[in-house]
């Protein structure tokens, strides 16, 4: 959608040029639509990562892998927050399960099989969690090679999938910088506001020292934009500020506000399956061709 912006009356150019222009304030790049695979793995992992809460995070985990799947390709997506707020929004117990993330993590171990709970989503499994992950940071604390924990479980499951998306919790705990550990790239949803600028720089200083002292293959997959609303001028403004300083790093798909997030959230489906011809659906293909040709 065309942020709307004022045109000088004689000045035509000007109005065909604002109009040709994405939310992000740059011309729409051609995404060439994804091509099947013949085969599956090893998979790319991506942290869907940001310290500030209330961000479209958990959302966006649900839908990209509901798009990616979509395309063809399978999705591991990974709890990773003792909230348990994705397998909530996939519809799953999580209070009642007897068996989590929290039981690949700590001693005794359990197998990833024993764990992995099979979505609603064609092509999309899940590794859930409940409260009992918020001690799995305590007891790992005194592990050796801890912040490597996570990524010694992914690893037995990476040919099966091609791409495991890990939901982080909104903090820089050692949970998350297991997560920054092992993955291919992160992606950084962000709400179009002033405080999540700021968050952006913390966040990006913790993945330097990531890729500096765990993981070097660490990259900033990309920043991706939600719950945007046009009709703001400081939704505007982050946005012209955000691209200023991210560059290509911001993705072209932006997620605008709407109802229908919070609704799928409550029924625990995702929003390509729920209202598969809806502007939420649309945005979240489009993102997850973004990510495929990046």
């Amino acid at each position: 959608m065309s942020t709307p912006q004022a045109t000088p009356v004689g000045d035509d150019s000007q109005g065909s040029d604002a109009a040709a222009l994405g939310p992000t304030g740059r011309p729409p790049r051609e995404i060439p639509e994804p091509t099947p695979l013949n085969s599956h793995g090893p998979a790319r992992v991506l942290a869907m990562c940001n310290q500030k809460g209330g961000v479209g995070k958990t959302t966006s985990t649900i839908n990209l892998g509901a798009a990616l799947a979509e395309c063809g390709r399978r999705v591991l997506l990974v709890d990773l927050d003792p909230q348990g707020a994705l397998s909530a929004g996939l519809g799953i117990a999580h209070h009642e399960l007897d068996l989590t993330v929290y039981n690949l993590l700590v001693e005794p171990r359990a197998s990833v099989d024993e764990v992995m709970v099979k979505t609603h989503i064609d092509g999309v499994d899940l590794l859930p969690s409940n409260i009992d992950l918020s001690a799995a940071e305590i007891q790992l604390v005194n592990e050796v090679g801890r912040e490597h924990t996570l990524g010694r479980v992914l690893d037995s499951v990476r040919d099966r999938y091609d791409y495991i998306l890990i939901d982080c919790q909104p903090s820089l705990g050692l949970l998350t910088v297991n997560a920054l550990a092992c993955a291919d790239g992160v992606v950084i949803p962000m709400e179009c506001e002033y405080f999540s600028l700021r968050g952006l720089a913390l966040l990006n200083d913790t993945m330097a020292k990531v890729r500096d002292r765990l993981n070097p293959r660490l990259e900033l997959s990309g920043i991706l934009v939600t719950m945007f609303d046009a009709r703001t001028l400081h939704a505007r403004e982050i946005m012209t500020m955000v691209v200023d300083v991210f560059g290509d790093a911001v993705y072209d798909t932006v997620i605008n506000r709407t109802v229908k997030f919070p609704e799928t959230s409550a029924i625990g489906q995702s929003i390509i399956t729920w209202a598969p011809s809806s502007a939420g659906a649309a945005a979240y293909r489009a993102l997850a061709r973004e990510v495929l040709v990046r």
